[in-house]
């Protein structure tokens, strides 16, 4: 016998697996065993593809486990997991066999501690603070007296009530109110939703638009006030174009909204007194400043009628002005009636002057010197023109025998154009005169037509069918109500008219027979 033997072991009573039956197997134990853990570790190394899973590692000094939150789970986490957070992770161990490799399926996951926490807060609060979203530039101003309030709270909590009855008791003030909830997985997507649709309301809506919005929540711990926290939020604070007030929490609570806010309040109910003044106080103000503006308005015009007596003290009397300027006037209405005595007869002497002058004797003696020179110079203008035509008649014979010719062609072609445009003209004027004749003719027809139409669609023709028109007091009756309050009826048919008696002829009719009825 050899001391080594080379050849293979009998079977023995150990079973034999397939690889998918041993990982079957073990899939199995891990989930019969960890159906339940919470895990302790630090986070590293996540990934989010676009199906909308959550892939991370927790790890600790020594060790690693691969974790996996499908997109239902991610959704319904109240905090993210982020590389560097040390948290404490919930869910089951499993199996995934294609790699031979254990993970744990994460439904939830919360910070392992405050300190966590603050450290993700203060990382996020760097970051968002170096894309200059809390600079004090764009920071707007609170309206002093806004019209419209928008509120972004939950309906149901005290906090709308304690704005509503402070802003009550200080300015009321028209507010809209905005319900969202105020911690738990859908609260930054709800208020920053709310802080979009403030904005995107239109000036001079239906509803109207705020001129200043509120985003308020009672106190908590740091886990309850997460959502004012996220990013989502605290981008939509920063984009709002309505001036924003934060108030999150008590006094000692602070978010990343506060940051980003335009005003931050301590409470809920400093946000209502810093977004309106005290009405009671403004009316006080207003009585201070009219009672000031009164005595101011007295105390000037007591100043300035006091000016005026000094000052009018130093002016001459009115009858010293007036008297040398009414001398004046008196001296001159003196002259001039002398004035228009002499100018009259001036004007007179003129007069009789020019008149002497304007005798019939001269007027003809003057007509009969102008009408010899006219004569003359007509004379003169006779002769120079006969002068004239006799040279022109002189230039023209010799040129007048050479264009004969020419003139005689021209005068040819001429008669010939004419006489073609009088043939041309005697065809338009025989078309004219016949044309009224043609459209009479076409008017005759179609007027024929017309009346042939006219009496066939008439009444006429109806009646001729058997038909009857009834009339009642000179209108055509069309009903047994009309027929009976007619005086007078009157039937027509297709041959001639029936004129019946009324409702007179009716009950005479009636008394007459005795109870016999009548149609008419």
């Amino acid at each position: 016998m050899d001391l080594i033997d080379d050849s293979p072991a009998p079977p023995g009573n150990q079973p034999e697996y397939t690889v998918s039956e041993l990982s079957g197997a073990v899939k199995r134990v891990i989930e019969g065993e960890f159906g339940l853990v919470r895990v302790r570790g630090e986070v590293g190394r996540v990934s989010r593809p676009a199906s909308g899973h959550l892939y991370f590692d927790l790890k600790d000094d020594r060790s690693v486990i691969a974790a996996i939150s499908w997109k239902g789970q991610v959704a319904r986490m109240q905090v993210r997991p982020e590389e560097g957070m040390e948290v404490v992770a919930t869910g089951r161990m499993t199996t995934f066999p294609g790699q031979s490799k254990y993970q744990l399926i994460v439904e939830d996951v919360a910070p392992a501690g405050a300190g966590a926490l603050m450290a993700m807060l203060e990382k996020r609060r760097a970051a968002l603070q170096a894309e200059g979203l809390f600079d004090a530039a764009r920071k707007k101003p609170i309206p002093y007296l806004p019209k419209v309030i928008g509120v972004v709270t939950s309906p149901s909590g005290a906090v709308i009530r304690d704005i509503l009855h402070r802003l009550r008791d200080r300015f009321p003030r028209h507010v809209l109110v905005w319900p969202v909830a105020v911690q738990g997985q859908d609260c930054a997507a709800q208020v920053a939703a709310a802080i979009r649709g403030f904005n995107a309301l239109p000036e001079g809506g239906a509803i109207p638009r705020p001129d200043v919005l509120i985003v308020a929540r009672g106190g908590g711990s740091l886990e309850d006030l997460w959502g004012f926290n996220e990013d989502v939020v605290v981008r939509a604070a920063a984009g709002s174009r309505i001036p924003l007030i934060s108030a999150v929490g008590h006094e000692t609570d602070t978010t990343l909204i506060d940051f980003a806010a335009d005003l931050r309040a301590p409470t809920p109910t400093a946000a209502a007194e810093l977004a309106v003044p005290v009405r009671l106080d403004l009316l006080a103000t207003l009585e201070a400043l009219g009672a000031r503006l009164t005595r101011g308005i007295g105390q000037g015009v007591v100043l300035r009628r006091q000016r005026l007596r000094d000052l009018a003290r130093a002016l001459p009397r009115v009858e010293t002005l007036l008297a040398t300027p009414r001398q004046r006037l008196d001296a001159g209405a003196l002259r001039l009636g002398a004035g228009l005595g002499l100018a009259v007869a001036k004007k007179h002497r003129e007069f009789d002057r020019l008149a002497g002058r304007l005798q019939p004797q001269a007027l003809r003696a003057g007509l009969a010197r102008q009408r010899d020179q006219l004569t003359g110079k007509s004379e003169r203008l006779t002769r120079a023109i006969l002068r004239r035509v006799e040279r022109l008649g002189d230039v023209l014979r010799p040129i007048s025998g050479r264009l004969a010719p020419a003139l005689a062609r021209m005068l040819g072609d001429a008669g010939r154009k004419v006489a073609e445009g009088q043939r041309d003209l005697g065809r338009l004027a025989d078309r004219l005169d016949a044309a009224p004749a043609a459209r009479f003719v076409r008017l005759r027809d179609r007027l024929e037509a017309l009346d042939r139409t006219r009496v066939t669609l008439g009444y006429h023709e109806t009646l001729k069918r058997g038909y009857a028109v009834v009339r009642g007091d000179g209108a055509v009756v069309t009903s047994k109500a009309a027929a009976e309050k007619a005086v007078a009826l009157e039937i027509e048919f297709g041959d001639g008219k029936l004129a019946v008696g009324g409702r007179a002829g009716r009950r005479a009719k009636g008394e007459g027979e005795s109870g016999q009825g009548s149609l008419f």
